[in-house]
């Protein structure tokens, strides 16, 4: 039996729920504070395990990336060790000599890490 497909619609309202059921609108609330209406909270309420299963997976993939992200400095400071230790004045320029094609893109990968900005969690980015 084929495993059912995770409803994008749901899973993107889930996102963005802040599961607090108010007692004064007895439903839930986006992130920013909206109540959902009566149709989104309907939809939230059908939701099933697949649904939750894909937020888990899309939650997963964004800790992977954050930590990706938050590791970047250190990577690149193991990654150009070895290549600064062996010129005699240290720098990167010299470093990079050193580096054939495949080094010298895992260096553009490390500080293209560095310099973008952390961007935050959205359903289906990650």
């Amino acid at each position: 039996m084929p495993k059912t497909q995770a409803r994008p619609e749901i899973v993107v309202l889930l996102c963005d729920a802040d599961f607090k059921r108010r007692r004064e609108t007895n439903t839930w609330h986006h992130l920013d504070g909206r109540p959902f209406s009566k149709d989104e909270q309907s939809l939230v309420l059908r939701a099933s395990r697949v649904e939750f299963e894909e937020i888990e997976s899309q939650l997963k993939r964004y800790r992977e990336y954050r930590r990706t992200m938050d590791e970047a400095p250190d990577a690149l400071q193991r990654f150009l060790a070895p290549f600064m230790e062996q010129p005699a004045e240290k720098n990167l320029g010299n470093a990079v000599e050193l580096m054939n094609e495949d080094e010298r893109a895992e260096l553009d990968h490390l500080l293209g890490l560095i310099v973008a900005p952390v961007r935050s969690f959205a359903p289906y980015a990650f």
